[in-house]
């Protein structure tokens, strides 16, 4: 609330962080008008940030510029502090990188009203979890807010048997066949013979109605979401 009411000096205050500005003489009605209005939308972001919270979506937002998170919900905390070795409230070096790089090309590309050409997604893998971070859109000029979404090799191959009615042990063959690896290296991995694993494959097989891996891989990819953000 100031006296100066020339246009370098609201632009300097907007710029230094201001979300309003009131010049001198001051008008009670306004001013309680403006103060409602910014009451109302801080509740609404509020509610939604509770919203969040209580459906367990881990999200967070990042200021780009520095890579300081200046918001988060309890279950990203808990992933970030799960997988990274680092300050609570910024961002990893390299997720901070990716978003630096990333987030601008996004910007534009809906600033100019056009459709991504694909979502931007950064992941970290550790110990057979993964941890993927989606560009979801800006909440400020320098801020964006990001989705996060954990997964596990063994959640994978409990979805890839629950879709496709396979055995425990054939829904982890079909895993490792979606991840490229050959009869053998299934069979290094699961302590089995190739023979053993092309059977178990020919049983897959018919059970998802394919005849080859390739379309057996194609076909768990576009059925089951674990395998859609590797």
């Amino acid at each position: 609330m100031t006296g100066l009411s020339e246009t370098e000096h609201v632009v300097a205050a907007f710029e230094a962080g201001g979300v309003d500005y009131v010049v001198k003489p001051i008008r009670p009605r306004e001013v309680l008008a403006r103060i409602d209005a910014h009451i109302a939308s801080a509740r609404q972001t509020r509610e939604a940030r509770n919203a969040l919270d209580a459906f367990g979506h881990a999200s967070m937002t990042v200021r780009i510029s520095d890579g300081r998170i200046l918001w988060q919900t309890p279950l990203a905390r808990k992933l970030m502090q799960s997988h990274f070795d680092a300050p609570e409230a910024v961002a990893p070096v390299e997720l901070a990188a990716w978003l630096a790089q990333t987030a601008p090309v996004l910007g534009r590309e809906l600033a100019e009203g056009r459709v991504p050409a694909h979502v931007p997604v950064w992941a970290v893998n550790q110990a057979g979890r993964r941890l993927s971070f989606t560009l979801h859109q800006p909440t400020g000029d320098d801020e964006w807010l990001l989705v996060m979404q954990e997964s596990s090799d063994q959640a994978a191959m409990d979805a890839l048997s629950a879709e496709f009615k396979l055995t425990a042990r054939e829904g982890e063959v079909l895993y490792w066949v979606v991840r490229g690896k050959t009869n053998r290296d299934i069979g290094d991995i699961l302590g089995n013979s190739p023979a053993t694993v092309k059977k178990q494959l020919e049983h897959i097989f018919v059970k998802m109605g394919v005849e080859t891996r390739t379309a057996a891989a194609g076909l768990a990819m576009s059925r089951v979401a674990q395998l859609k953000v590797r």
